[in-house]
């Protein structure tokens, strides 16, 4: 190996004096730093940041300001006390991209596996200049490269890292060698028996492929030059860790693995996608007449593209002798399509996406691609709208940009967030409203005294915090009420007066409040004096009395009169109930029903602004059902001369009504608080809630909420329906009886 002093010098001569001065400067520093430091095999510990220096320059191409913001990095991850030396002699550029770089570094996963995505995402939010992560994935398969001079510990920790954060933002950004090579590494860190086995397979059989590549192309060349089609030959072989999981995903030997070798055409068409889908069979047919197709594995993504876009013919063919190979055919978009666009080959491998996280890694890759290197600077960098912050142990919690501590104490736990007084934040005591920023390490602090208030809906952010929140308001409204209950009932057992629920409905409309828990409440608050309430009912039950002397005779006289045509056949019945129905003046409003007394039918519990009947009986009286009850058919049928129409008056809105509702859920939603949320945005009072998982073998696929909630009238009922059904996962909703 060339001595450091070569290799510096090697690098150097890849700038002008400009930028070899500012490197050289760069690395004087970081060499003094690094004087006596030893890595893992006792070489000097200078030799990492040179390798890494090479794969900046010569594998990544980029610039004199990136190799020296990397030395500088370097220089003051080790000693902190140069930080303002850089800052004030280096130029902003250079010194951004050290502040980058020393953050991701101070990057401490403590389970890359459970929290890939975020880690993955937090690397990104910390890249303000682009160069950055490009530079960490240098840094990361330097360390790959050298990985067996590490404690065994710290190899089994940098190879999980790698493969869970540092090989799928290689693959994003199209570093396909890079990415390659770090795979290959992990492989054989994670698997070296598998690793050699493959790796020597893949040597003893590469004079053969060579061979076959020459015996594929030369017949397909001849044709595709004839037919007058413009194309690319890419040949590619599998890296061994791509082998590797395709015989874990397949259960099959490296024998069975298909397409360890594969062709692609890239094929150049007009801007017309019938020309291209016309080129690309025309490909097809040529090599399928060449060559004998396996029907079974032909992949027809032209006339059918992926869901994410993805546009591409495959097949696998085998020739005389029997070899198999994979062919993919495409046209020019297309592949630029795949490579750059929605359909991004890292995409459909199932590596997650982040639309911020695409145009951000879109840009680099452009950048790399571009020969102008004044496309660093004029580059739109977006910002992620999510902040990452960690928990005193070390755990990274993700958060919605401009959340503040109340919302990562219910991140962490609900009683955590229902306790939280406040946090200290960076070791600095904040309130519970204090914004979040990324990198912060928040440790809450709680109070046994403290209660979750309606004023911490105006600060919160997260969807879990506000539905715990109004979930605590309405337990705690909810123990008020009973307590409220509780003190009303103990006083009307010493007054032996009564209570019935359409006797509170009338005290609620009385003293004005919205429904009954509101109204309890405030007798347990003492807002509502109890005199007062004794004086009310007195009253009320005094003009009821008055009313069912009257509505007795009345209801006696109705009967009477419905009895009396009782023998009289059933055409004449349907006669009369057709008459009946005629004309505005024989639709008596519920309201005046008053007068002979009614009850709503428990078999379909209607609710103001349901279309009703009353059905008249000498045993119950006078029964208000819906229109839609199971048991309608059979009364209007069987008792014409009984039923009565009947419309509701304009105030009866102010009265509250008890409904059952069944929603249908499917496992997207793994619980009931997006539900609770839109009943408590829509002020409907839930009087009753449970969940029942649902399961197909030994599967759950969803789960069936039962609820009772309180409304106003059927039009406040359909805008709820109507809202729950918009929510994810919801299924269907059925109003039960």
């Amino acid at each position: 190996m060339p001595d450091n002093l070569t290799r510096i010098t090697g690098l150097l001569a890849n700038f002008d004096s400009a930028e070899s001065d500012t490197v050289r400067s760069a690395y004087d520093m970081v060499s003094d730093v690094m004087k006596d430091m030893k890595r893992g095999n006792n070489r000097p510990f200078i030799e990492h940041p040179l390798g890494v220096a090479e794969i900046i320059v010569e594998n990544l191409g980029l610039d004199g300001d990136s190799l020296a913001a990397y030395f500088l990095h370097e220089a003051t991850r080790f000693n902190e006390s140069l930080i303002p030396e850089v800052e004030k002699k280096y130029s902003p550029e250079i010194f951004g991209i050290v502040v980058g770089l020393n953050k991701i570094a101070a990057i401490r996963p403590k389970d890359t596996r459970l929290e890939a995505e975020n880690y993955r995402k937090l690397i990104v939010s910390y890249s303000t200049d682009p160069r950055v992560t490009l530079i960490k994935l240098a840094d990361r398969l330097e360390i790959m490269r050298n990985l067996h001079i590490l404690p065994k510990l710290s190899r089994e920790r940098k190879n999980t890292e790698t493969i869970m954060l540092y090989i799928p933002l290689a693959h994003q950004l199209g570093l396909y060698n890079l990415k390659s090579e770090m795979e290959n590494l992990y492989l054989k860190n994670a698997d070296n028996l598998s690793y050699r086995t493959i790796t020597n397979k893949l040597k003893a059989t590469e004079r053969e492929r060579q061979g076959l590549v020459k015996a594929f192309i030369n017949p397909l060349k001849d044709k595709l030059d004839k037919a007058g089609i413009k194309y690319e030959l890419k040949a590619r072989t599998k890296s061994a860790y791509s082998i590797w999981r395709k015989m874990q995903a397949q259960s099959v030997p490296f024998e069975g693995v298909y397409d360890v070798f594969a062709m692609r055409f890239i094929i150049e068409a007009p801007a017309d996608r019938a020309k291209e889908h016309e080129l690309c069979w025309q490909v097809y047919s040529l090599v399928t007449e060449e060559y004998e197709p396996d029907v079974k594995r032909l992949r027809d993504w032209i006339t059918v593209p992926k869901p994410n876009g993805y546009e591409s013919l495959h097949t696998t063919v085998k020739n005389k002798e029997g070899a198999v190979m994979e062919v993919q055919i495409r046209t020019r978009r297309m592949d630029d399509e795949a490579e750059n666009g929605m359909a991004a080959h890292w995409a459909y491998k199932g590596i997650k996406r982040v639309k911020e996280l695409d145009a951000w890694l879109s840009n680099v890759k452009k950048m790399l691609e571009s020969p102008d290197k004044e496309v660093y600077t004029h580059m739109p960098v977006q910002a992620l709208e999510e902040v990452f912050v960690y928990t005193p142990a070390g755990d990274l919690r993700k958060l919605p940009k401009g959340a503040c501590v109340l919302d990562f104490a219910f991140e962490i736990h609900s009683n955590l967030g229902i306790k939280c007084s406040g946090a200290k934040v960076n070791g600095k005591v904040v309130s519970i409203r204090e914004p979040l920023h990324t990198g912060d390490v928040v440790e809450i602090m709680s109070s046994r005294n403290q209660k979750p208030s309606a004023d911490w809906l105006n600060f919160v952010v997260t969807s879990k915090a506000r539905a715990k929140i109004r979930q605590k308001i309405k337990e705690e409204e909810g123990r008020k009420a009973a307590a409220g209950r509780e003190l009303l009932e103990r006083r009307l057992k010493n007054w032996k007066l009564e209570m019935d629920d359409e006797l509170m409905n009338e005290l609620v409309k009385f003293f004005k409040y919205r429904n009954s828990n509101d109204f309890l409440s405030a007798i347990a608050d003492e807002d509502v004096d109890l005199s007062d309430v004794k004086d009310f009912i007195q009253k009320y039950e005094g003009e009821q009395s008055q009313s069912q002397l009257q509505g007795g005779q009345n209801l006696q006289n109705l009967q009477d009169s419905r009895d009396s045509k009782d023998n009289k056949d059933s055409k004449d019945g349907r006669a009369q109930k057709k008459e009946s129905s005629k004309g505005d003046g024989n639709y008596l409003e519920i309201g005046k029903l008053n007068d002979i007394g009614y009850k709503m039918a428990k078999c379909c519990n209607p609710i103001y602004g349901d279309d009703v009947f009353a059905f008249v009986s000498a045993k119950d009286g006078v029964k208000i059902h819906r229109m839609s009850c199971p048991n309608a058919a059979r009364l209007i049928e069987a008792y014409p001369y009984r039923i009565q129409m009947v419309k509701w008056k304009d105030n009866a809105a102010t009265t509250s009504f008890q409904v059952n509702l069944k929603i249908i859920v499917e496992d997207e939603l793994s619980n009931g608080q997006y539900i609770i949320e839109e009943a408590n945005r829509q002020g409907v009072s839930i009087r009753s809630f449970s969940i029942d998982d649902r399961y197909s073998g030994r599967f759950k696929v969803g789960y069936d909420v039962k609820m009772q909630v309180s409304v106003g009238s059927n039009h406040h009922l359909e805008t709820l329906m109507a809202g729950l059904k918009r929510l994810k996962g919801v299924r269907s909703i059925v109003r039960m009886k």
